[in-house]
């Protein structure tokens, strides 16, 4: 397709000048509204790199991990789930039919079943049912191969890498690269893994304890849609700043199982936000929060988010931005194919105009072109 082979051409000038914007953050408390402050100063945004390149290769593979550094983002986004062994493994989701080749395996067709995640009831194959040796033997293949037909020439080449490798992978681009690389791992699910005896948040301040990263002035955002979780890390030891994810519909799960009326809506008030404030360095909204679509699937009128959350001292870190039509507003569509890449770095500069200090893009190399349209540089000054 000659729009994304067009989205790839220039990577090795964009790799070399994009210098890393750390995260300039510290644990909650005091200096919290000085962190966002500092981030808010317009003088760049981060780059994040959604599931790795998840819009050139399948997501959550070390090679989407690789292949979004060498783009020129800043971070690389694992989400994290656990084995039935309790290893943290970077998957969409527990669920693996859409993201392995576990169905071509006929040694684990009767682990096939259905189980209710967050109040869904969902069927197919767990990795809370496989030990991390076990998932070592599949391979991941393209979530999306409607959207992403040239994705699907690379299912059955790559494991499903552990938390560890990518910290790995991490260290060794840095000094390839010349610059250090950060983590934004999100913790999947975490009400449902702690009632399965799985917990995720020891295994993960283990790890980033282990390789250094544990603490203030690391290169690590730590994400979590549920508020419970956040906090409970915080308790636990927990250095780095934290990310609170929101979503344009609907409530945390931690918040529904408790009983908590409190929804995403009213995590993102002015109240809401300054308690968020109290636990984290900023929010994760859906872009939708940010600018939303009009009737007819134009970008209508930013809301005031932005503006609120830097007000609570908090950073803004918008997703997911993807290149094809699909997920376009109509009017940066290219044409009709659902498939084909749109007018993406135009929505991209129009976001970053409202003064958000991040984005998650499945296409690292157009978050790169983005800022250096709306900053003048490639990488934060």
């Amino acid at each position: 397709m000659t729009t994304r082979r067009t989205a790839l051409a220039g990577i090795a000038t964009a790799v070399v000048a994009v210098p890393l914007a750390g995260a300039s953050a510290a644990p909650a408390g005091a200096t919290v509204r000085a962190i966002g402050a500092a981030s808010a100063g317009r003088r760049g945004s981060l780059v994040i790199g959604h599931r790795g390149a998840s819009g050139y290769r399948p997501e959550h593979t070390l090679a989407s991990y690789e292949l979004a550094a060498r783009l020129g983002a800043d971070y690389l986004e694992p989400d994290l789930v656990s084995t039935k062994d309790g290893a943290l493994v970077c998957r969409h989701e527990p669920e693996i039919g859409g993201t392995t080749n576990v169905a071509d395996h006929p040694e684990f067709a009767a682990r096939r079943t259905t189980k209710v995640l967050d109040g869904v009831a969902v069927t197919g194959w767990f990795t809370e049912d496989f030990t991390l040796a076990e998932l070592k033997t599949l391979r991941a293949v393209e979530r999306l191969p409607a959207v992403r037909q040239e994705n699907t020439m690379w299912n059955g080449r790559f494991e499903v890498p552990t938390l560890q490798e990518l910290l790995d992978l991490r260290r060794r681009l840095s000094r390839e690269l010349g610059r250090e690389l950060g983590v934004y791992p999100e913790t999947k699910h975490p009400t449902y893994f702690q009632a399965a005896g799985l917990a995720l948040e020891q295994p993960l301040l283990k790890t980033l304890a282990r390789n250094g990263l544990n603490r203030a002035d690391a290169p690590v955002y730590v994400q979590s849609f549920e508020t419970t979780n956040l906090q409970q890390l915080r308790e636990l030891g927990l250095r780095t700043p934290a990310v609170q994810l929101l979503s344009a519909t609907g409530a945390p799960f931690d918040l529904v199982t408790a009983g908590d009326p409190r929804t995403y809506a009213d995590l993102a008030t002015p109240a809401g936000l300054r308690a968020i404030a109290g636990y984290a360095q900023g929010i994760g909204p859906d872009k939708l929060q940010v600018i939303p679509r009009n009737a007819d699937g134009t970008l209508g009128t930013p809301t005031t988010l932005v503006h609120d959350a830097h007000d609570a001292g908090l950073v803004v870190h918008p997703y997911t931005f993807r290149a094809e039509n699909t997920f376009l507003p109509v009017e940066l569509r290219s044409n009709d194919v659902a498939s084909d890449f749109g007018k993406a770095i135009d929505e991209q500069v129009i976001y970053l105009e409202t003064g958000i200090d991040g984005l998650f893009t499945d296409q690292a190399d157009i978050g790169v072109a983005a800022r250096a349209e709306v900053y003048g540089v490639v990488g934060v000054a």
